[in-house]
């Protein structure tokens, strides 16, 4: 899949769980539903994206990135 569609996804996600008012609860479940609902493959490409991406640079909302930074396991 390319990352231009992880990305949309993985915001559109992060949009969900960013109302919720714990924000390192919220960007846990974040991380926490890619991890259930994307399979390897997706979750492998995001989390090297962000990882050798500067956050300006990977077209990730902030709550976003940051999500899958700390919280994202493979």
């Amino acid at each position: 899949m390319e990352i231009k569609t992880l990305i949309r996804m993985a915001n559109d996600i992060g949009s969900f769980f960013k109302s919720y008012p714990d924000q390192d609860q919220a960007k846990e479940d974040t991380a926490s539903h890619i991890h259930k609902f994307w399979d390897r493959s997706m979750r492998v490409t995001i989390k090297k994206h962000v990882t050798e991406t500067s956050l300006k640079e990977s077209q990730l909302d902030q709550f976003v990135f940051e999500a899958i930074n700390k919280y994202l396991k493979d």
